[in-house]
């Protein structure tokens, strides 16, 4: 599963996410290396909150390879998690949201696949 997540902190608990969800996570930092890991990976996480790259952009090119996504951003930032969902997401958990419950949070998407969130 490809990570994209563009700040260290964030990145490493996110793949650490990943791993307790029983998933292996490729980390990745940008777009460009995001498009490198699509075709070896069955799935992916964003990071919306990225200066590096844009999210939306990242949510496009994994959906038109029929990669479910999972993105995580802002809690109040209700708006831009409406757009990743329009952009392809199959789900769109605030930070704390993963940060609280994670691994739970992760394994069901595993398990269940696609399934839209709409964001509160």
């Amino acid at each position: 599963m490809a990570v994209l997540a563009d700040d260290l902190i964030w990145a490493t608990r996110l793949a650490d996410l990943v791993r307790g969800a029983g998933a292996d996570p490729r980390p990745v930092r940008s777009l460009a290396a995001l498009e490198v890991a699509l075709p070896e990976v069955d799935r992916v996480v964003v990071d919306l909150t990225a200066r590096a790259y844009d999210g939306l952009t990242a949510i496009a090119a994994a959906h038109a390879l029929a990669r479910p996504v999972l993105a995580v951003g802002q809690h109040d930032d209700v708006e831009l998690r409406r757009a990743a969902l329009a952009a392809g997401a199959d789900r769109v958990h605030p930070y704390r949201r993963l940060f609280e419950d994670g691994p739970r949070q992760l394994a069901a998407w595993l398990a269940t696949g696609p399934a839209l969130e709409t964001p509160a």
